[in-house]
């Protein structure tokens, strides 16, 4: 694997696949015994709950505007939530 004049590299697939890692996920490098680790930086939970507010928040200004079936807004909210 080559690195870029930035000091970039392309992560493998099949590492990316086994650890988790999407499009916007954070990664971190662990120096350990003359080497580095990369490994998946889990977001907090205050980052957790500040992403779903926002869906949450993004959802109620589309309320009405998109059909549920049978279901109430208030148990598509409750779905979310659990």
């Amino acid at each position: 694997m080559r690195v870029t004049e930035k000091g970039q590299v392309t992560i493998p697939k099949n590492v990316r696949s086994n650890l988790g890692i999407e499009t916007g996920s954070e990664v971190e490098f662990v120096l350990r015994d003359g080497e580095a680790v990369l490994r998946l930086v889990e977001p907090s939970r205050d980052e957790v709950e500040r992403e779903v507010q926002v869906l949450v928040d993004h959802l109620r200004r589309k309320q009405g505007s998109m059909s549920l079936g049978d279901m109430s807004g208030e148990e598509f909210y409750r779905l979310l939530r659990d």
